[in-house]
């Protein structure tokens, strides 16, 4: 039963990040009536802007972000960024709380080490071949083994951060360090990673509910140091990729367990499907769905956690998106060329709303919708290339 928000029958969801994902979740959310909370390191995050309440917060402080929780006693604890102080909700989920989908399962989701080791040492499943090291002299010895090129990155990071590819030996020193600065938290432990030579890279959205599992179309994306700058949806596969893909992503997220939707990153070679990441919560790539299914990623994120049923999704039409990204830092900046996309048939644009912008950051996407999805991209292209940053 759910009650109105804001009065004693409400349900709480209290969200451990506000970014533009986290904004859609608090949207869905409040049309099934429910009271959101959001909390993030700055404030004004995006989902600040919509939720019923915020709190500016850093979230790797165990006591801080105890306190926050313990006064608001939410229902159901959505962690939707890596930098979060994991052991406190492992810790609150014993005195029961419910995190989503799992404490164990955020645990080991935020640190590459835990859900690699998962993966290919438990589950057994196809994955790049990898090493970790504490040091810059571990990091050299890691790269001889795993030979060049090869991907080095921080073992907690987002969107790409701290990633970089080490081509010689020679780059090693420049790696470590762009994985140090660029990583969250106090660590400054890396994965190295073979370089996959991949046919394509996709994303399948895996929707663990009451009633099964259930997954979405496959998304394909291209990334650019480690962020993704497009997606489309479906990604042309076969039957045979599609059914090794969908049972990785029912292994892992099995493995992980709850409720909620998993994005499950894969990589299909010429030697099968590999398996890359897995985030217990919507992903980047898969905003595309805003525009293609009947239900969104959030939609389905929120149905599930809520412990509704989830059925198989329609497909309305092939999409894509696109990124804006900013070059600049700049608090006073504005986005130009509005007039000229809206004049072109199915697009939308999602502005984020970020108060700030870094050079790098996402501040607002581009969506299309297609015959193909290829002519979707091409118009999501066309349209992003009539918008621009002022600052």
């Amino acid at each position: 039963m759910i009650g109105a928000p804001l009065t004693k029958n409400a349900k709480k969801i209290l969200l451990l990040g506000s970014g533009e994902l986290g904004k859609e979740v608090v949207i869905e959310a409040q049309r099934l009536g429910m009271e959101t909370i959001a909390v993030d390191r700055y404030e004004d995050a995006p989902a600040m802007q919509v939720a019923h309440r915020f709190y500016v917060v850093n979230m790797l402080n165990s006591e801080e972000l105890k306190k926050i929780i313990m006064a608001e006693n939410p229902d159901f604890i959505v962690p939707e960024i890596e930098a979060i102080a994991t052991e406190v909700l492992l810790e609150l989920e014993k005195e029961g709380y419910n995190v989503i989908p799992t404490a164990m399962a955020t645990n080991l989701t935020m640190d590459r080490e835990g859900i690699r080791r998962l993966a290919s040492e438990t589950l057994g499943l196809s994955t790049a071949k990898y090493e970790f090291a504490n040091t810059l002299e571990e990091l050299k010895q890691a790269v001889k083994k795993i030979g060049t090129p090869c991907v080095i990155k921080p073992i907690m990071s987002s969107s790409g951060k701290g990633q970089s590819m080490c081509r010689s030996i020679e780059d090693v020193e420049a790696s470590w360090k762009e994985a140090v600065e660029g990583g969250r938290g106090q660590k400054t432990r890396v994965i190295i990673e073979e370089f996959i030579h991949f046919e394509s890279e996709i994303t399948l959205l895996t929707v663990r509910a009451v009633n099964g599992t259930i997954f979405c179309a496959p998304i394909g994306h291209t990334q650019k140091d480690g962020d993704y700058i497009e997606s489309w949806q479906p990604h042309n596969m076969s039957e045979s990729q599609i059914e090794e893909a969908e049972m990785i992503a029912k292994k892992i997220t099995d493995s992980l367990g709850g409720y909620g939707l998993f994005g499950v990153e894969l990589f299909l070679t010429n030697n099968g499907v590999l398996f890359s990441e897995v985030s217990p919560r919507p992903h980047d790539t898969g905003m595309v769905t805003l525009v293609t299914q009947d239900l969104s990623e959030f939609a389905l994120h929120v149905r599930a956690i809520l412990g509704l049923s989830v059925h198989p999704v329609r497909l309305y039409s092939p999409g894509a998106t696109k990124t804006i990204k900013a070059i600049k830092t700049s608090e006073s900046y504005q986005l130009t060329g509005m007039e000229q996309v809206s004049a072109i048939p199915g697009t939308q644009v999602r502005i984020f709303g970020k108060p700030k912008t870094i050079p790098g950051r996402r501040i607002a996407v581009v969506l299309q919708t297609g015959e193909t999805a290829d002519e979707a991209l091409e118009n999501a292209r066309l349209a992003a290339a009539k918008l621009s940053l002022t600052y």
